[in-house]
């Protein structure tokens, strides 16, 4: 399946330009022109990446940005603007965008941009959890507060890291190195042998069998994968 792209552009120019560039690659293109119609799609409908305009009728870029992620949409977002201040950029990150384009831009650029971001989307697996609910374990993970049968369980902040990276990559195996690269960034004094400590932290925590794990399994030679 081609990825699918959602452009939110009010400018019937470019939104063509940007469309057909974008077809001539491969991707799948809808678009919208305003900023509630393109909230309502990016909210409702599966996208791999939303390209969207700052300065849009109805509803502004930067609050669609901001409405998407506390809808809780974890989906690849590129701001594109003609203005080029410093403070459009920074307020747009710290929205939740994931990368800025001003235009006008070069079509390789946009393209590049674009790859990266879904280079992302695929080296992290499922779309990311906020929260996550296994057997009698509820995990919230933004406020780090994780209940098994209603009773807290106190994670250190490191097995908090490990179980979401986990679970985010839940049905798949993920290797030691992966983890300690992506949990611990190769801290100097870690080992493979603090990966699997925290691991067994985890399951005594966790599991109702720490000795065989219903969720956390081991593949042996090469790492770990959390039960889908």
């Amino acid at each position: 399946m081609n990825p699918r792209i959602l452009l939110v552009e009010d400018e019937p120019s470019v939104r063509l330009t940007v469309t057909d560039l974008l077809a001539e690659e491969g991707y799948d293109v809808e678009t919208a022109s305003d900023g509630p119609s393109g909230l309502k799609r990016a909210s409702e409908e599966a996208f791999d990446v939303v390209l969207l305009d700052i300065m849009l009728p109805g509803m502004n870029g930067l609050d669609v940005c901001r409405e998407l992620r506390r809808l809780g949409k974890d989906v690849a977002v590129l701001m594109l603007t003609a203005r080029g201040q410093l403070t459009d950029k920074v307020v747009g990150l710290k929205l939740g965008a994931d990368d800025y384009l001003v235009k006008p831009f070069e079509p390789a650029e946009l393209l590049a941009r674009i790859e990266a971001l879904l280079r992302r989307v695929r080296k992290s697996g499922l779309t990311p959890v906020k929260s996550f609910q296994f057997g009698d374990v509820e995990v919230d993970f933004d406020r780090g507060d994780v209940r098994k049968s209603g009773t807290q369980v106190p994670l250190a902040a490191k097995e908090l890291e490990l179980l979401r990276y986990l679970v985010n990559h839940r049905g798949n195996v993920v290797s030691r190195e992966e983890l300690l690269e992506s949990v611990w960034e190769y801290q100097p004094g870690v080992s493979s042998r603090t990966l699997d400590v925290h691991v067994a932290w985890l399951r005594q925590k966790l599991e109702d069998n720490p000795q065989t794990p219903q969720y956390i399994h081991t593949v042996r030679g090469v790492g770990y994968r959390f039960a889908a």
